[in-house]
């Protein structure tokens, strides 16, 4: 079943043509909104903090705390481009990254091993979602809802309530630990997924196809588009992003503990719906989720130098999914208005003279 609808408003070349250059900057301004604002906060706060906040430092900082966010968000993002939602992400990084750990201090598994293990229990996962969505036919936020409330019950019961704690190897520490060019290695793996799934969604037609089944499945399926495979694949893509970033928090936090990973899900959620609002608003994508997860990681940065209290964080994430849903609804009904408009003029031009 469908959650949400995946509809691109950027503007076309049409619906442009007939526009002056303030109104053209106007119908771009919904698209482009975010980024300018992403922009205009880093300029502000540069000028306002010129000791702390336009630093290697505090660059370092942002990409360490925020990279596993990203990550997060890009695997929410995947199963948002096909209509659905995938809450798993932020209950199963508790359970992830756990078992990173206790496969290894408990069970004594050498560290390649048990991020593989990992990885494929996050996608056995996302298969388990895909079936009950596509075939048991239950909404995606209740099915997700209902196997992240498992996996968080599954990471209680695994640790007991305590933390897992033991000596890890170099190696599984250098996941996370690695400086590369002088930044944390993690905000390179965001970069290369991202660049990734920008590639496929964009540029192959698993990703026109995916877009396809988030517009309309009906029609996707009416026009020979496996519906039900390609849903169980963003599912799996999904929980197998959502396990690797299980793994890098692990290798990060050097302990498991249940209390930790679901502190990420609001943020990973507002991320992903952030992008939906720009870039192409209307339709989840990679740069916009990218541009999602910047804004809220300045914003919070930059207000938190100023010595913001600790409901800063989520009290930020909360106003600015609101703004970004207001842009959004702000370029619907403009594109909705031209639209109105232009059907008006072409009856008026072919409507008889007397």
């Amino acid at each position: 079943m469908q959650s949400i609808e995946s509809t691109a408003l950027e503007p076309t070349r049409a619906e442009l043509s007939g526009l002056s250059y303030a109104q053209k900057l106007l119908r771009f301004l919904p698209v482009y909104g975010l980024v300018i604002l992403t922009v205009v906060l880093i300029v502000l706060f540069s000028l306002l903090l010129p000791q702390t906040f336009p630093t290697v430092l505090n660059l370092r900082s942002i990409i360490s705390d925020k990279a596993i966010i990203a990550l997060l968000s890009l695997a929410a993002m995947i199963p948002m481009a096909a209509g659905r939602i995938d809450l798993t992400v932020g209950y199963g990084i508790v359970l992830w990254h756990i078992l990173a750990i206790s496969l290894q201090t408990v069970f004594g598994v050498p560290w390649p091993v048990a991020v593989v293990i990992v990885l494929a229990l996050g996608a056995i996962t996302g298969f388990l979602n895909g079936l009950l969505v596509e075939v048991a036919r239950i909404d995606s936020f209740i099915a997700t809802l209902g196997t992240g409330t498992v996996l968080y019950a599954l990471a209680l019961w695994h640790t007991g309530g305590r933390q897992i704690v033991g000596v890890l190897p170099e190696g599984f520490y250098s996941l996370n630990g690695t400086m590369v060019f002088g930044l944390p290695i993690t905000g390179f793996y965001v970069l290369l997924l991202a660049v990734a799934l920008w590639l496929v969604l964009e540029y192959l037609p698993i990703g026109r196809y995916v877009y396809a089944i988030g517009a309309n499945p009906k029609a996707a399926a009416l026009n020979g588009i496996p519906v039900r495979r390609f849903v169980i694949g963003a599912f799996v893509s999904s929980g197998t992003l959502a396990a690797l970033a299980g793994v890098l928090l692990a290798s990060k936090l050097r302990i498991g503990q249940a209390s930790v990973g679901l502190e990420y899900l609001l943020p990973a959620l507002v991320g992903a719906f952030l992008g939906s609002t720009t870039i192409k608003p209307g339709r989840v994508n990679v740069w916009g989720t990218m541009t999602g997860v910047t804004i809220l990681a300045v914003g919070i940065s930059g207000i938190q130098q100023f010595g913001g209290s600790f409901f800063v964080e989520p009290l930020f994430n909360g106003l600015t999914l609101l703004v970004a849903i207001g842009i959004a609804g702000y370029a619907q009904r403009k594109r909705g208005a031209v639209g109105k408009t232009g059907a008006t003029s072409l009856a008026s031009q072919n409507s008889p003279k007397s």
